[in-house]
């Protein structure tokens, strides 16, 4: 019998994968030692605050687009890589083994997770020309007002759902099923409750603030400033598939990115799509530990 093809969204860390990414690249001269999530903003003179309808999102600053890309090549490649990419196998080399325990392993994604969130939230307190400050994305504005962040964050989880079901549905007629949806995190999930709960952990809380901030909050928010707000989330999701570097899931990924930017663009609260986020990751956990 084949399975749904949902997968948690947290990119994988099996120590296989990430060998060779152990080096830390948070010297690399590429970008600029003061690169943060507060990148070059002003608004524009004489104009009000301006909407797209189904977008609450405000249109009506002129950001810098190179400060934009120039943040998140610096966090994809300064921390996401080394810290998601690497983490499992340095800890892997400190412990000296050549494989990590399944529910070490889990901890230690707890804790990997766990600090790229805490250096994300500290570099928008870097200095520089304000942007975005981390309350303003959940901060409900004036054009917003009648629309529920919860109840967008519902329909928006029934619609990820149902999305994801159609194209697992096409993916395995196209490709095949597959017996297990993740056997890595399969496995830790049947290591022991303490391995079960920093799952939950990681997967329904860490990451889903961690992502939504990065993804929808960032970099949606800088995007949607500069062009029509669908070509914003587009553009953001293709970034958020590609961050996961998983080839097979590349679609899914976006569907998934697009829906979530969907749902912040019409709440213009990022607590809907961090709920929406936690709730997808939650059924695709139950769904991989009874596969």
């Amino acid at each position: 019998m084949s399975t749904i093809l949902i997968r948690p969204l947290l990119c994988p860390t099996p120590s296989k994968f990430s060998h060779g990414f152990g080096i830390p690249l948070l010297n690399s001269t590429s970008f600029s030692s003061r690169a943060s999530f507060q990148c070059r903003c002003s608004k524009h003179q004489g104009t009000q605050k301006g909407t797209e309808g189904f977008s609450v999102l405000e249109s009506d600053t002129s950001c810098d687009v190179g400060s934009i890309w120039s943040s998140m090549g610096f966090y994809v490649f300064s921390i996401h890589i080394p810290l998601s990419f690497g983490g499992l196998s340095v800890a892997a080399k400190v412990l000296h083994q050549a494989v990590l325990d399944p529910q070490i392993q889990a901890f230690f994604m707890l804790a990997i997770q766990t600090l790229e969130l805490s250096i994300v939230l500290l570099l928008f307190k870097f200095p520089g020309k304000p942007q975005h400050r981390l309350l303003d994305f959940f901060q409900v504005n004036k054009a917003s007002n009648g629309r529920s962040w919860l109840l967008g964050s519902l329909f928006g989880f029934g619609f990820l759902v149902s999305l994801v079901f159609v194209s697992s549905i096409l993916a395995d007629r196209l490709i095949g099923p597959k017996d297990v949806n993740n056997p890595f995190l399969k496995e830790i999930l049947s290591t022991g409750s303490s391995s079960t709960m920093a799952c939950i952990l990681v997967y329904c809380n860490v990451t889903p603030l961690l992502e939504e901030v990065v993804y929808r909050g960032f970099l949606l928010t800088s995007l949607a400033s500069t062009m029509k707000w669908h070509q914003a989330v587009a553009i953001s999701s293709l970034v958020f598939s590609a961050a996961h570097f998983s080839g097979e899931n590349f679609v899914q990924l976006f569907i998934v990115g697009y829906v979530l930017g969907c749902t912040y663009c019409w709440t213009g609260n990022l607590s809907s799509s961090i709920l929406t986020h936690s709730l997808y990751n939650a059924l695709t956990l139950c769904l991989t530990f009874i596969s």
